[in-house]
This record gives structure tokens, sequence and C-alpha cells, in this order.
């Protein structure tokens, strides 16, 4: 398993992500891509087998360069922005209160990758996928 972070744009992300399949010559299949989502609540996860971008530019740019939509991608909430600040909203530091359910759901998305990883992608979704847990 490698743990990759494009240090490309977030945009251009798809020219690494196909970069990488080349040298590794792996499958889409062994591809899982993780990203923030604002159409989602904070603590929230979405993990999909495969899908469109929904409008994240950079699942748009993986896509393009792979030719395929047929890869995981775990989604992770971070909530909707202000209307009109959307690039502020996710270049900015979370609030104290979000910063908390943010690194909770860090930790349920180490989880969900170990159960992809372990179990496939319809395990980890079936576990993974809906309401975060209530805090103890």
């Amino acid at each position: 398993m490698l743990l990759v972070k494009p240090q490309t744009f977030m945009n251009d992300s798809g020219h690494a992500v196909a970069a990488l399949l080349r040298r590794e010559q792996a499958p889409l299949a062994n591809l899982l891509v993780l990203c923030d989502d604002v159409h989602l609540p904070p603590g929230r996860l979405r993990l999909r087998a495969k899908g469109s971008s929904g409008g994240h530019n950079g699942l748009k740019s993986i896509a393009a360069l792979l030719g395929s939509q047929e890869f995981a991608r775990l989604r992770l909430g971070v909530g909707e922005p202000p209307p009109g600040l959307q690039i502020d909203w996710v270049l900015s530091r979370y609030s104290r209160t979000d910063r908390k359910t943010i690194d909770d759901t860090l930790i349920l998305a180490l989880g969900a990758v170990e159960t992809w990883l372990t179990d496939g992608v319809e395990a980890a979704m079936n576990r993974y996928n809906g309401d975060p847990p209530a805090a103890p």
C-alpha cells in the first residue's frame, strides 16, 4: 500500500495519480482517492466504488487523466461554505468546534481505508457510510 499526497494543485491531481498508477503498474481497482466534500456535513464519510466527480475538481482531473471514473473514492465532509466563499472555505483552517469533529472523522477514515484494504469496498461502504457514531 502506498499513501500518496500529490504535490500538484488539487485541480491537477490527476497528473500525479495517473503517473503513479503507470509507474506501479497498478489497476484502477487498487486505487482509493480520499478528498474533501463540501456537500457533506463535517463528520460524515461517503465511500463509493466508482462514480462521478460530484463537482469536485480534483476528482474531475483524476477521472479525465485516467479516462475512467471506475475508481473508489472516500469523501470526507467539511460542510457547506457560505455563498461565494467555497475556495476560501476549503483552504481555511477549521473552527475549534469543527476541528474536533474533523479529527474524529480522520480516525474513522483510517478505519474505512483499512476495511477497504482487507475486506473490500462493499464491506467498507456498509460499515462507514451514513451518520457518524454519536460522541460518548
